[in-house]
This record gives structure tokens, C-alpha cells and sequence, in this order.
């Protein structure tokens, strides 16, 4: 998937929020005249398309690759000189409706466990109605020849099992329900 960002014919500028993985904001406004600004700071940022179609961010001086690996509707996979990141993309309006919303919205007591990748769930430890603390390992889970403890994030009761073993799951399948 191509990087890009639409031309527009007016001098007008362009504003996304976008939210890292670990939930911290940053704020990208686009001006055909002032150019790009993250939080404010104007960034000597350039994105580069080769002959080749390659996609490169050219930034102080030195050109990092870099393309979108995965997108669903607003949350991306971008990979940055080997490295992936996940974003979650929000224009001003999207993003203060989010944040109402979780204000107004009572914080559940239930918890789940999501599938961090896709993979084959070799055993499963937790049993419905089981108390677990957090960090006990919950199931393994095999992906790409190899095995990985699925941890719990939280304590409480184990409310569902939605997994057995041998079933194949995709990334962010909901495998468990954990009631706090």
C-alpha cells in the first residue's frame, strides 16, 4: 500500500490527530504554505516517491523507507526503516467525539483477551470461572513456527472462553472474557 497524501487545490490547511499504540496525541497540520506542523513545531519533513515506487520520508537529511503494511478504516500498520508502528488516524470532529463518548460511557468490568497476531492455539490454561491474577498465562498461541504465552492483562474471573485447542484465530480475535 502506497503512502500519500491527497493534493488540494486550496491554501487551506489540513489537520489529523493521530493516536499511537501507547494512546499519546499528535497533532499534524499541512499548509501548502507553512508546510507541516507536529504539535506545533514545524518539521523539515519531505516524502520522496522513486522511479521505482518506493516511498521514502526524507527527514534531517537522511531518507528513512516506509509503507503502510495494513489499514483498517482508520488504524494503520506503517513500516518506518524495518520498524512497524500502529496509528489509529482521527480527524478534529472523529476525535472529540471519541473522547465524549468515553466520558459519557461507563468504564465496563469486563475485560478481554484479543489474539495479538494470527496464529493456532496450541493449549489453553484458563478455565471459565477460574480467578486469575494478572500475568498468569492464559493460553499458547503458535504463529509463524513459533510459540507464544498469551498473559493476562488484568485479574478477575475468567467470564468466557471463546477458543479451544487447535483452532486457528485471527489478529484481534476475542479469546477470552475477563470480569474484573
Amino acid at each position: 500500500m502506497k503512502l500519500s497524501f491527497k493534493k488540494r487545490s486550496s491554501s487551506e490547511p489540513v489537520k489529523y490527530i493521530t493516536l499511537g499504540k501507547d494512546g499519546k496525541k499528535y497533532e499534524f497540520i499541512y499548509s501548502p504554505t507553512d508546510g507541516l506542523r507536529v504539535n506545533s513545531k514545524k518539521q523539515d519533513i519531505e516524502i520522496i516517491d522513486d522511479a521505482d515506487g518506493f516511498t521514502y520520508i526524507k527527514f534531517k537529511n537522511k531518507k528513512f523507507p516506509v509503507e503502510v503494511i495494513e489499514q483498517n478504516q482508520n488504524k494503520f500498520v506503517i513500516l518506518i526503516n524495518g520498524v512497524s508502528y500502529n496509528y489509529t488516524v482521527e480527524t478534529p470532529l472523529s476525535y472529540q467525539r471519541k473522547q465524549i463518548i468515553e466520558k459519557t460511557m461507563k468504564k465496563s468490568k469486563t475485560g478481554f483477551v484479543s489474539a495479538p497476531m494470527p496464529g493456532k492455539i496450541i493449549e489453553v490454561f484458563a478455565e471459565e470461572n477460574a480467578i486469575i491474577n494478572e500475568g498468569d498465562v492464559l493460553l499458547i498461541l503458535e504463529a509463524m513456527k513459533m510459540q507464544n504465552e498469551i498473559l493476562s492483562t488484568i485479574s478477575g474471573v475468567v467470564k468466557k472462553i471463546n477458543i479451544k485447542q487447535g483452532d486457528n484465530v485471527n489478529k484481534d480475535d476475542i479469546l477470552l472474557e475477563i470480569r474484573q
